[in-house]
């Protein structure tokens, strides 16, 4: 009797009480309790928050930038420009010719890439990206030009006299870049079209071959008979 009243007052083991313990606690199996769901939306929030704060200081950053840029890049762009022309208008015909046509033509080329319907949403931004990179001269031109604020005017002041014929001349050679985009689109597509269309010839081609070839089979088997 001794010996049984002392298994029955024997305290549980620590792997007991822990057992005990989350099968007695609200949300401890598994978390599935109002406890856990708590927690779940606390962090939930708690994330959200953070990525707020992260969207708000990026959006702050980004306009801190361009207002910098805007102040900046214009004055700077312009006496770039005047230094390569110099003053002489055939030079400044010349350059404003390669800046707006090349600068304009391979990032028209990338965008046209990164439209093909075979890319993956990563390469199609990454030429995207790549485009804009390209087209950075050429914005810096617009931004002169465009601009409302002092140091555009002192680009467009800076360029009438050391870049004579600049901004006129980039602007041809964008438009030109963009028609000739355009002809290489055509070109593609037209050529793509043509494949297809010499594809659905031999494939209808092989068609009639191989009933021609159904048809004569029988003629044939009773000829020998």
């Amino acid at each position: 009797m001794a010996t049984i009243a002392a298994g029955v007052a024997r305290p549980p083991s620590s792997g007991q009480t822990w057992l005990h313990e989350r099968a007695t606690t609200p949300g401890g199996a598994g978390g599935g309790g109002p406890a856990g769901r708590a927690g779940r939306a606390t962090a939930l929030a708690a994330q959200r928050a953070r990525r707020a704060l992260w969207a708000a200081i990026a959006i702050v950053a980004i306009i801190a930038l361009y207002f910098i840029l805007a102040a900046f890049i214009p004055r700077w762009w312009a006496q770039r420009i005047g230094d390569q022309v110099n003053g002489s208008m055939a030079a400044g015909v010349g350059l404003g010719l390669f800046y707006g046509f090349v600068f304009t033509l391979l990032p028209a080329l990338l965008l046209l890439l990164a439209l093909h319907r075979h890319r993956s949403w990563r390469a199609r931004l990454w030429l995207a990206a790549g485009a804009v990179v390209l087209a950075i001269p050429n914005l810096m031109t617009l931004g002169i030009v465009a601009g409302n604020g002092s140091a555009s005017h002192a680009g467009e002041r800076i360029l009438d006299v050391e870049g004579p014929g600049f901004r006129a001349a980039t602007l041809v050679g964008a438009i030109l870049a963009v028609i000739a985009a355009i002809g290489i689109r055509y070109l593609i597509d037209s050529r793509q079209r043509a494949r297809a269309r010499a594809n659905r010839l031999d494939d209808a081609l092989r068609a009639r071959e191989a009933e021609a070839e159904a048809a004569a089979a029988p003629d044939g088997g009773g000829d020998g008979a």
